[in-house]
């Protein structure tokens, strides 16, 4: 094949990001003017230029919008928990569990893998935090451990795979060329991996600092917690009072916020089990996997959102359900709006996109800028999957220092469908690998600049020493998952 100037100037962008990366600077910028430069270079027309980068970003946007819905619903299904304090009741039961240090190293990590994996960690850790973290404390675990089990289960393990809302491996798998149901299983693996062998580590070097449930050192840190949780209770209480005020009487919210404490997390956990038995019972089905395995879970929690909004406002829930629905979707375009640009550009390399950002003929030759580049460089590329994989891994790694975990995964995604040729590992095994670095990386767990700060902040401790202390548990379960993988696909 023969490559262009286009070829050149795309290749030349990638390799710009990759580096502004490195310098913790956001990357929406670069990639705009990317796509401009290289879709101007290959039309010979600045207005041709023009075009692609709004077609980029709409392809990108019609690609990713069932991900902000699924998002979208699962934030305001929260918020109308909180309404009914059904949100409070559903942890509270656990608080009693925890009779040591090292039973509540175990439940915080348990609970906050089960509340992110549908809720995602960033609205779950302050609830997690304000309600589980003292009780742990006064078990005796120290506020350090209970913020490293908080971020590896959350914003690592969970957050990693993303099973359930499936929002990381459509990301990648889009950006591949792959369907999203070869990634999503593989990715729950390999996180589970990542997560089990990071938590071990930690929990065996932190237990000689669990402390006897009547022991009261580092009253300082327990304070902090104790003081933030004071804050969020006030905080809710008042906001909620103000609410029930207009909306419904305290005996009947506590009544309904009871009944939701037990149906929301009985729906949740049938879904799981529905779903796995889908997939696990040889079942020729496939409705569930994919995207609308999102639109399965995403159906259910619009009609808890519609219940509990009924059940706290009656006739006023045709106003509430909207501020829940109009909360959600500011939190879907906060979290994931940076995504879409960046992803335009990146699949302005892939072939199965790129016809459609240059508005070129749909029978006509359909160039893939990125792939490419790796056929022709192929010869150059050591045919070896263990440093393909471990490569992968590494950019994963390099995406996820801006902070923000989910950036990186079009591009670790378009890597691993170029990539896979010769090498004997499927381009879902290394799509996979990349999610891993690029989540664990930027999603909490490695990253001071990262969403690390509020568990850091909820828990008393230092976001600094914790991104520190992560930082050999995670990088060792990384490897051990990577090593896994391409040994087992």
């Amino acid at each position: 094949m023969t490559l262009t100037l286009a070829h050149g100037m795309y290749a030349l962008v990638t390799v710009s990001v990759i580096v502004i990366m490195l310098f913790r600077k956001g990357i929406v910028l670069p990639t705009l003017l990317g796509t401009l430069v290289v879709a101007g270079t290959f039309t010979g027309s600045f207005v041709g230029g023009l075009k692609a980068v709004f077609n980029a970003n709409l392809v990108a946007a019609k690609e990713l919008f069932s991900i902000f819905l699924i998002i979208t619903f699962m934030v305001a299904l929260l918020k109308s928990l909180k309404d009914l304090g059904a949100d409070q009741k559903m942890i509270a039961p656990v608080q009693k569990v925890m009779v040591n240090g090292h039973v509540a190293f175990l439940c915080l990590a348990v609970i906050t893998y089960v509340v992110s994996l549908f809720f995602w960690p960033t609205p779950a850790v302050p609830l997690i935090c304000a309600l589980l973290v003292p009780a742990a404390v006064r078990a005796g675990l120290p506020p350090m451990a209970a913020a490293m089990a908080i971020a590896m289960a959350g914003q690592g393990m969970a957050l990693s795979s993303d099973y359930i809302m499936q929002v990381a491996p459509m990301l990648s798998a889009k950006a591949a060329g792959i369907s999203t149901a070869s990634v999503a299983p593989k990715a729950l693996f390999l996180s589970f991996m990542t997560g089990v062998t990071a938590l071990a580590i930690t929990y065996v070097r932190e237990r000689k600092t669990i402390q006897q449930p009547d022991q009261t050192t580092n009253l300082s840190l327990l304070d902090s917690v104790s003081e933030y949780q004071m804050n969020m209770e006030a905080e809710t209480a008042s906001e909620v009072s103000a609410a029930a005020d207009s909306y419904v009487s305290e005996t009947e919210r506590n009544r309904w916020g009871s009944i939701f404490a037990v149906v929301v997390p009985l729906s949740m956990l049938a879904v799981m089990i529905y779903m796995f038995s889908m997939k696990f019972s040889g079942s020729k089905m496939t409705g569930l996997e994919g995207g609308d395995g999102a639109a399965f879970i995403g159906g259910v929690a619009i009609v808890l959102l519609v219940l509990a909004s009924i059940a706290f406002g009656r006739m006023h829930a045709f106003d509430k359900i909207s501020d829940h629905i109009t909360d959600g979707f500011v939190f879907a375009f906060r979290a994931m709006g940076p995504v879409i640009p960046i992803a335009g550009f990146f699949f302005l390399g892939s072939g199965d996109f790129a016809a459609s950002i240059l508005s070129l003929p749909a029978d006509g030759a359909k160039p893939a800028f990125l792939f490419d580049i790796v056929q022709s460089a192929q010869n150059y590329i050591p045919q070896n999957g263990l440093i393909t994989g471990f490569g992968i891994l590494i950019v994963g790694i390099i995406t996820g220092l801006d902070g923000a975990g989910f950036a990186g995964l079009p591009l670790t995604g378009a890597l691993s469908g170029a990539l896979h040729h010769g090498t004997g590992v499927e381009p879902s095994t290394l799509a996979a690998i990349g999610q891993m670095g690029a989540v664990w990386t930027g999603g909490g767990t490695l990253i001071a600049w990262s969403s690390l700060v509020a568990v850091a902040g909820f828990c008393g401790v230092s976001v600094i020493e914790l991104a520190r202390k992560n930082f050999f548990p995670v990088i060792i379960g990384l490897c051990v998952a990577t090593l896994t993988a391409l040994l087992m696909w």
